[in-house]
């Protein structure tokens, strides 16, 4: 998966739910965290101006301390959902869909939890294991050890940039679209093994305004949040 996965052991005060490692990806792959897998297109080498374009958009995404913006997820299906984005780097990100959506989704700095209120359970997957683990790292590199871009493409006051595992890249595929004037993160795609794209658009965002912690708070009678191991 993208970022890979965090090191160290977890153990848990009291067994959590049962991990439905399936259920958690369809509901990501919906909300366009985690791409299925596509077949690995063939990477050209990169210009100097995509080179510089990167770079831009390595130095916005790190200037980011926190960000909340409106959102609309359109599926393949055609179903539009909305809701507010709340991100507090390094870690922290919060996706409140607004009614009737079931879905909650946190992340607190290492788990990324998935609340979807017709299963009444909640899921969680290791926040480096997923795409949404790019968005809020400590030192975005779009282009470096874990990442590669495939393509910079450019239209008229957009710029997109691709991305893949490095390892391993037909696992997936996450595009990042930024706006020239002001320069400022938009819109994420997600593309799937059918060639059928994920959109989730930002509007009305607002940056380094001040975030109630607990926000990015997980909390369910069900489930004890793991912890790591210290020793």
């Amino acid at each position: 998966m993208i970022a890979g996965q965090i090191a160290g052991q977890v153990r848990f005060k009291e067994k959590p739910p049962v991990f439905n490692r399936r259920i958690v990806l369809a509901l990501l792959a919906l909300l366009a965290l985690v791409p299925s897998a596509v077949a690995a297109a063939p990477r050209k080498p990169l210009s100097e101006q995509d080179k510089a374009d990167i770079g831009r958009a390595e130095a916005y995404m790190n200037g980011i301390t926190t960000l909340k913006a409106r959102f609309q997820q359109f599926a393949p299906n055609g179903n539009v959902a909305e809701g507010t984005a709340y991100f507090w780097r390094p870690g922290r990100m919060r996706l409140q869909y607004d009614p009737p959506s079931p879905l909650l989704v946190v992340a607190d700095g290492a788990f990324l939890f998935v609340h979807y209120r017709v299963l009444g359970v909640p899921s969680y997957l290791p926040l480096g294991s997923t795409p949404a683990g790019v968005l809020v790292r400590e030192n975005v590199q779009l282009n470096g050890k874990d990442l590669a871009v495939t393509r910079v493409t450019r239209a008229p006051g957009v710029l997109n940039i691709a991305l893949v595992e490095s390892d391993d890249p037909g696992q997936g595929e996450l595009t990042l679209v930024f706006t020239e004037q002001p320069f400022a993160l938009r819109q994420w795609r997600v593309l799937d093994a059918q060639g059928n794209t994920t959109t989730v658009s930002l509007f009305e965002a607002q940056s380094g305004i001040t975030l109630d912690s607990k926000l990015f708070e997980f909390k369910d009678p069900k489930f004890t949040k793991p912890r790591m191991n210290d020793g």
